[in-house]
């Protein structure tokens, strides 16, 4: 049911659902299939060719060439000096780039309104933020837009049902508020080769809530800073129009290196709540020598590594730097491995599954509220 405002009042009709044009309905396809390609134009339209003899989302009447040509017109696709889509060098547009944020974001966190302030509670009250529903009595210097007016005069009646009404100081309450505070926080993604292993895509999904959180955090908490880093054999940072392109490779997983970058990059920030989101499949191998070399090892949880990220966790705990780790792995030995690390930095270790996933870390950011 739809209804409209206008002179005569509200008037009532029936909701008829919008009907996706040929190139919306390939489109949301392709936004798909671009991030499981990472951002590979041709292996793309390949996959979407090889799922349209299955599936005739497209047809004579709307072609797979015929949307091609769309992309290009409606510029989210560019071709290098201004060749056909038929050549080689076919890549994405800023403007597509945007648009996968947003489709992730939708996707994960569901249709979020912006908001003009930061919304991250802390433990204590202050002047500004959302009411919480309690009261105390005003003091000096407290804003009069914070006076709670309707409890106000109910007190000030309590106390002068007897006598004519007045309205004193004693009288008035101010209403509570969250402080809201600002966030710097650092996404590590893991990006070794255990990430794709065993037939299962791990990669896809945290690149997905990579590009959500940095549209949410841009919409929703744009005084927030997000630096998002993946880490291998070595670690490195980068930014946010790479995160489409982003694949695995033939890496060990070098937790202590994104750990010591993500708390470098945390030290330069001035907020005082700083937080780091860790997802890892949770097995560290590999550590990187002071000659340049690298000491690796994939049995089991190697003790040197092992005690060098329980030192990480511990210099992150001194630096207030809360660590939250989303664990999609199932094996118990890795699972013990993160609780302690997590004790080790009295941070949060969250066992999720990939589907999970940006549902746990949207909720983790919101709910981070302690302010340290």
């Amino acid at each position: 049911m739809n209804f409209k405002l206008n002179s005569s009042g509200l008037t009532f009709s029936q909701y008829v659902p919008k009907v996706k044009t040929p190139f919306e309905r390939l489109f949301e396809i392709f936004k798909e299939l671009i991030t499981h390609t990472s951002g590979d134009f041709d292996e793309a339209i390949h996959w979407m060719r090889e799922l349209n003899k299955e599936y005739k989302f497209a047809d004579d009447s709307y072609t797979i060439d015929d949307f091609i040509d769309d992309l290009l017109k409606k510029s989210y696709i560019q071709t290098p000096d201004g060749g056909t889509v038929d050549g080689p060098g076919v890549t994405l547009t800023p403007k597509t780039e945007k648009l996968l944020r947003q489709h992730a974001l939708k996707q994960i966190f569901g249709r979020l309104k912006k908001r003009t302030s930061g919304n991250h509670a802390t433990k204590r009250t202050g002047p500004g933020g959302d009411p919480t529903g309690e009261f105390r009595a005003y003091q000096f210097g407290d804003s009069v837009e914070k006076i709670a007016m309707t409890e106000s005069i109910r007190n000030a009646q309590i106390r002068t049902a007897a006598t004519a009404f007045n309205l004193s100081k004693e009288d008035l309450v101010i209403n509570e508020s969250v402080y809201n505070t600002q966030m710097s926080t650092v996404l590590m993604i893991d990006i070794s080769h255990s990430m794709i292993l065993y037939g299962e895509d791990r990669i896809t999904p945290a690149k997905k809530v990579a590009m959500a959180l940095a549209e949410f955090i841009k919409t929703q908490h744009p005084k927030d800073s997000l630096d998002i880093l993946v880490f291998g054999n070595d670690a490195w940072t980068i930014k946010l129009k790479d995160i489409p392109y982003l694949k695995v490779g033939p890496y060990h997983t070098n937790t202590v290196a994104g750990l010591s970058l993500a708390m470098d990059l945390l030290r330069r920030r001035k907020n005082s709540n700083k937080q780091i989101f860790m997802i890892t499949d949770g097995k560290p191998s590999c550590l990187k020598n002071a000659d340049g070399t690298y000491y690796k090892n994939s049995n089991g949880l190697d003790h040197l590594i092992v005690d060098k990220c329980y030192n990480m966790a511990h210099q992150a705990k001194r630096l207030n730097i809360a660590i939250t780790t989303f664990m999609i792995a199932q094996d118990p030995y890795l699972r013990q491995f993160i609780q302690k690390f997590s004790e080790a930095c009295e941070g949060h270790a969250i066992y999720t599954g990939l589907d999970g996933l940006g549902d746990k870390i949207f909720r983790g950011y919101e709910q981070n509220k302690k302010k340290r």
